[in-house]
């Protein structure tokens, strides 16, 4: 066991830091339309390429109607063709029945393109906040990423869906319309035209209006999250504090600037029909006149005048659609450019490219010249040296600040150092695999992490493949099997959100059982007894005496019943061991150690703390 004490140079960081913020990517909409094609519709493109056949079917139906308009007035009608009476109904029947089944086969499939669509993105979105940098994730606030997963990806899904109708099919039918009108007579397919270069650029212009209020109102909803889980967290305290109406006014502000930037939206958005309606009103009124006059002087017939004026009407509304879409559209890239925020996140730590498992037949640590340090601040740690030998107890003591968590966060690779190297039974462990290096360590905190979940599951989570023997074996090594069997359902009984319907020292009983369980060569200890009381700590002594034996051990200590345990103890200050050794034999020198320990520990042990002044 070794430890040495070395003063170095501050080192940048690797790991990326800032604000409470996710950075939004610089996305244009043929960059988003481009990704949710490659990245969701072609890997389903037979569900999708079914979606635009059914599409493209009942645009070309849409089509065929003028045309049956057209020949009913002129054959029917005027030309009293009775033959035509009989047939032309029959085909009327056909072509509606082959829309109706088109639009039903492309709205179902449709709407199973959109649920994938948000399936795989908030898929994709949980899997990077999962593999993430623990620092990335830490820094953004909660609320945030539940913003995205709530309240962005039916938006990208909303506005997804609606493209594809309105692109695909509203598109197509516009542009088979439009095409049977310039056929029957280009003159008054002009004179209808004639608003479309207006309603473009007045388009053009509400999407740009668009796009920065749904931008505002997406961000405060991720501040709604924020403020909503922080208040949840901190209930207890806000009570105790009397700050309701602080925290409810705070909610309010929030609430009311969704609203706003929400009713921009709905403006700007409600304005594209109006607009469009009126400009369209403009060209039929044009057309009408045109085609009037024509048919009083001209030549122009009741029946090519009525599947004219049909197709310009069936025009309208697929045209109002495609219209509005533009709006929907900015909605959808927006949110989109948020959720690629997160997905595209690269994490700094990551396995290198034919990684190894690490091998652990002893389960000796060693911290080799390691320095780390964040952008924001100082080094935490300064060329760092330690050696834990197999099987050893080693604590690690000092103030507030001194760099112990981030010697389990490394160890553990949360982080990579910045320079040095960590080794395990002389293996690098950047070089081995993730899952291997974290899976021959057990971490047992302060607050013992538990799920809403049963007892069961929970001492199994990590071993999942571990039987009942073992399940139970590990809950009586742990002193937990007598507490579990008084539950309500013993080990099938739900503990609650945090394991709240279980006291502190049942929650950290539990929690020694989930590290029997995995049985560990390497056990980490961030002071597990340090949030008991007295008698709760009592109760899981044994507990944790058993955890210890056979094992490595790193741990970092708070209370002298953790101190004394340690084969050597190392005194942390400013990212540097400048003490070590046995209890007895730093209280005998007298140093940082002896004068932290008179400090700390004299209401723990008041005769120890005498013989050691």
């Amino acid at each position: 066991m070794t430890a040495r004490d070395k003063e170095g140079p501050t080192i940048a960081a690797s790991q990326e830091t800032g604000s409470d913020t996710l950075t939004v990517a610089d996305m244009s909409t043929m960059d988003v339309m481009r990704r949710l094609f490659w990245e969701i519709l072609w890997p389903n493109r037979r569900i999708a390429g079914l979606t635009l056949v059914a599409m493209a079917l009942s645009a070309a139906t849409s089509g065929a109607v003028p045309f049956l308009m057209q020949v009913v007035a002129d054959e029917v009608f005027v030309a009293k063709n009775e033959v035509l009476l009989y047939l032309l109904p029959v085909a009327i029947i056909a072509v509606m029945s082959v829309r109706g089944a088109s639009d039903w086969v492309s709205k179902v499939s449709d709407a199973w393109l959109g649920n994938t669509l948000v399936a795989d993105l908030r898929i994709r979105m949980f899997d990077t906040l999962t593999s993430a940098d623990l620092a990335w994730v830490q820094r953004t606030h909660s609320g945030r990423f539940v913003s995205a997963f709530v309240n962005d990806a039916p938006v990208v899904d909303r506005a997804a869906a609606k493209t594809m109708t309105s692109l695909v099919k509203d598109g197509l039918t516009v542009i088979f319309l439009t095409a049977a009108m310039f056929y029957m007579d280009w003159r008054l397919a002009l004179i209808v035209s004639v608003g479309i270069p207006f309603a473009y650029l007045y388009l053009r212009r509400q999407r740009q209006r668009i796009s920065g209020s749904v931008r505002r109102s997406l961000k405060e909803s991720g501040d709604l999250g924020s403020l909503l889980t922080q208040t949840l967290q901190s209930l207890r305290v806000v009570k105790a504090y009397r700050q309701e109406g602080r925290e409810a006014a705070r909610f309010r502000v929030i609430v009311d600037n969704i609203v706003r930037y929400l009713m921009k939206t709905a403006r700007s958005r409600a304005a594209v029909g109006p607009v469009t309606e009126a400009l369209s009103g403009v060209g039929i009124a044009g057309a009408i006149f045109y085609g009037g006059w024509q048919g009083i002087y001209g030549s122009v017939t009741v029946g090519h005048f009525a599947g004219f004026l049909t197709a310009a009407m069936l025009t309208y509304q697929p045209l109002r659609s495609v219209a509005q879409t533009q709006a929907l559209l900015s909605e959808g890239v927006t949110a989109a450019s948020r959720i690629f925020a997160i997905i595209d996140h690269a994490s700094y730590v990551t396995e290198k490219p034919g990684a190894e498992p690490l091998k652990v037949p002893q389960g000796r640590i060693v911290f080799e010249n390691v320095g780390f340090s964040y952008d924001t601040g100082g080094a935490v740690l300064r060329e760092f040296d330690l050696v834990v030998e197999p099987g050893a107890k080693v604590a690690l003591v000092g103030p507030s600040g001194a760099g112990k968590s981030t010697v389990l966060n490394l160890a553990l690779r949360f982080f990579d150092p910045t320079s040095g190297r960590i080794l395990i039974d002389g293996q690098d462990i950047r070089e081995a695999t993730l899952s291997s290096v974290r899976g021959a360590m057990a971490l047992l905190t302060q607050d013992p992490v538990l799920f809403d979940d049963t007892v069961r599951a929970n001492i199994a989570y990590g071993s999942e493949d571990a039987g009942e023997r073992r399940i139970v074996e590990a809950a009586r090594a742990a002193a937990a099997h007598d507490f579990i069997m008084r539950l309500p359902q013993g080990y099938e009984t739900v503990v609650g959100e945090a394991g709240s319907r279980l006291s502190g020292g049942e929650k950290q009983r539990i929690a020694f059982a989930r590290a029997m369980l995995r049985d560990a060569p390497i056990l980490l200890l961030d002071e597990p007894t340090s949030a008991l009381d007295a008698e709760a700590e009592a109760k899981v002594q044994t507990a944790l005496e058993g955890l210890l034996q056979g094992r490595t051990v790193l741990m970092i200590a708070h209370r002298l019943s953790t101190v004394k345990r340690a084969d050597v103890i190392c005194v942390m200050e400013s990212g540097s061991i400048v003490e070590h050794g046995t209890h007895e034999e730093l209280l005998a020198r007298g140093g940082a150690y002896a004068k932290m320990f008179r400090t700390q520990f004299v209401g723990e042990a008041p005769g120890l703390a005498a013989a050691g002044s």
